[in-house]
């Protein structure tokens, strides 16, 4: 009987050992293959300062804060069907993007696990701080340190890069625009450069009269640095294209307000 259950023993010490290496070998496919997901996926837009999708995906806690803190309604929680982001913090550019109207980047900075970082800000900013600083005179009552800081610290955000379709941008083919470019009803908000007001207002409000459609250029919160209307001749005939230049954040602004119905223009979001 002590043979007997010696060798039963020993058979489900066998069996049980290869149900484990078994199981070990599908969570590693398993891993590999949510992994590749990630890689080979279409990634979303995510706010600032968001660090690698890889390590975003597993260290973001779904917590909401900055989903609450925007000012401006731009970061919504991603649904079910976004598999491994559900729950994870994305920005539609289309419908709202991020046009730095906090002037803070303030979901980075109230993010508790620095999924988005907000230390490469905070040091950007301090840098610039101390380079206004030497330039100017501090007793001058005009100081004022802080835009030249929020103006660093914008820049610096890489949230993707916008993508111009060159075969449906009305500047491209000659065309101007005239009216509110996403029409009477739309609710998404932005606040115009040098627009003469503090914060963010609906793009329903604003009305334009372009020859040549620019929107895209003049509603950007990073100005000439991130895109410009590029002007061209060529026998004669002048032509214009809006340019993507390296200082795009991938804001997602010019996404927004482009007249276009499909937008001739898009972001890809940054994989890493």
């Amino acid at each position: 009987m002590k043979k007997n259950n010696a060798e039963i023993n020993r058979r489900q010490f066998i069996v049980s050992g290869a149900v484990a290496l078994g199981s070990m070998a599908a969570i590693g496919v398993g891993v590999k293959y949510l992994q590749k997901s990630i890689d080979d996926g279409d990634p979303l837009l995510r706010p600032p300062g968001a660090i690698a999708e890889s390590d975003f995906i597993y260290g973001c806690i779904k917590c909401g804060l900055c989903v609450q803190i925007c000012p401006i309604d731009a970061i919504k929680l991603a649904g079910i069907n976004e598999t491994l982001s559900y729950g994870t913090p994305y920005i539609d550019a289309r419908n709202q993007p991020c046009d730095f109207s906090c002037d803070s980047l303030q979901c980075a900075e109230t993010c508790p696990t620095a999924v988005l970082d907000f230390k490469q800000f905070k040091d950007v900013g301090g840098k610039a701080l101390e380079a206004y600083q030497k330039e100017h005179d501090i007793k001058d009552p005009s100081f004022n340190p802080f835009k030249s800081q929020i103006k660093a610290m914008k820049e610096a955000v890489v949230m993707g890069i916008a993508v111009l379709k060159p075969e449906s941008c009305l500047a491209v083919s000659g065309k101007g625009f005239k009216g509110t470019p996403r029409g009477a009803d739309f609710e998404g908000i932005n606040r115009t450069p040098n627009g003469g007001t503090r914060g963010a207002v609906r793009l329903s409000s604003k009305q334009y009269d372009r020859e040549i459609c620019d929107i895209c250029v003049t509603e950007c919160p990073i100005g000439e640095t991130a895109i410009i209307l590029e002007k061209s001749e060529n026998n004669g005939t002048i032509s214009y294209k809006p340019k993507v230049l390296d200082g795009c954040t991938g804001c997602g602004v010019c996404v927004m307000v482009c007249p276009n119905e499909p937008t001739s223009i898009i972001i890809n979001p940054k994989k890493s």
